[in-house]
Formats: C-alpha cells, sequence, structure tokens
C-alpha cells in the first residue's frame, strides 16, 4: 500500500506514513545513511556484481518512491536532488522547519488547545476530536502530550448540560485518573 502524495499541507502526517513504508520494503536505509556504492573492482566475482547492482537499485528505488509520492509542485523544486536522503532533507526542512519553527507551531497548536471551548450545538464527539487532532498535531511535531490533558480541557469546558454527568463521575470515579476513552464513554 503507497502513502498519501505530499502536498505540503500533511507533511507531518505524510512523513510517518512514508517513513514506515520506506522501512516495510527495506529502503529506510538509504534515505536514512546515503550510503556510497564504490566502483567494481576489474574482476569481480558474482557476488560482488550481485551486491553492487543491489545496493545501486536501492538508491534508485528509494529515489522514484520519493517522487512519486509528492504532488507536481514539489516534484519541481526535488527533481534536481541526487539522492533520497538530499530528497528526504530538503522535504523536512522546507515543512518541518528547523527547531524554532517546530517550537513556533508547537507553541502556536497549544495557544489554539488553549482557547478551545465547547459550543452548545456541538456535540462532545466533535468536541473532542477537534481536542485530539490539535493533540496529535503536537505530537507529530515531537513533543509529549498527555491524554490527561485532554480530559481536563473536556472537564473544564464542556457547557452545564453535562454538569448532571460530571457529578456522577466525580462521585463515582477519580477524575484524576479518568483515562479519556472512559470520560467520553460516560458523556
Amino acid at each position: 500500500m503507497a502513502p498519501l502524495v505530499c502536498s505540503g499541507y500533511n507533511y507531518t502526517i505524510w512523513a510517518v506514513r512514508m517513513e514506515a513504508y520506506l522501512d516495510a520494503v527495506d529502503l529506510w536505509e538509504v534515505v536514512e545513511d546515503d550510503y556510497d556504492v564504490p566502483l567494481l573492482s576489474d574482476n569481480p566475482t558474482m557476488a560482488q556484481v550481485k551486491n553492487h547492482k543491489e545496493r545501486k537499485t536501492r538508491k534508485s528505488k528509494a529515489k522514484t518512491c520519493l517522487f512519486a509520492v509528492v504532488s507536481a509542485t514539489i516534484f519541481t523544486r526535488i527533481m534536481s536532488l541526487k539522492s533520497a536522503k538530499a530528497i528526504w532533507s530538503y522535504l523536512k526542512f522546507e515543512y518541518e522547519g528547523d527547531d524554532r519553527i517546530k517550537g513556533m507551531k508547537m507553541l502556536n497548536l497549544i495557544r489554539d488547545f488553549e482557547l478551545q471551548k465547547m459550543k452548545e450545538s456541538k456535540t462532545i464527539k466533535e468536541y473532542s476530536e477537534r481536542l485530539l487532532s490539535i493533540a496529535n498535531r503536537v505530537r507529530l511535531l515531537g513533543s509529549e502530550f498527555k491524554d490527561s490533558r485532554i480530559v481536563e480541557k473536556i472537564l473544564v469546558t464542556i457547557p452545564e448540560r453535562f454538569e448532571a454527568t460530571i457529578t456522577t463521575l466525580e462521585n463515582t470515579k477519580d477524575l484524576f485518573k479518568i483515562t479519556l476513552a472512559e470520560l467520553l464513554n460516560s458523556l
């Protein structure tokens, strides 16, 4: 199963899937290490010829895989790059950024999370999915984001119509130890 096409907007999810895909088809090492394929000696053995061809083929396959799973716009920017590692590094820098940019993205997502409030017209499922989406994007950027934080956010920001359910939960469970799944099922 081939991964999604990267359009730039979905880079973090694409990168996780692409790494898993390349690992599954035994090409991730090529992207990660970018090894050199030495020239064959004047009188190579069959094993040396086979190994040389395999290593060269793996480099070509990895590069081709990356070319195949990016949009046409991105392809025109990476088509002159010579190795899968160079392509991967370019995409990572272009769409993920350096540590400072990742930090700013994380701060913006955390701010967005903190500003979320459940609207009366929304369901718990819609609200929790919105919070989980933000939390998962923070996690994709490499930061820890515990489900307990989502539980606390839901408990503090849900409308009054859920007050009876929250009171029942307080009387039957320890709200500091309740899992996200338990809370959502109760609500």
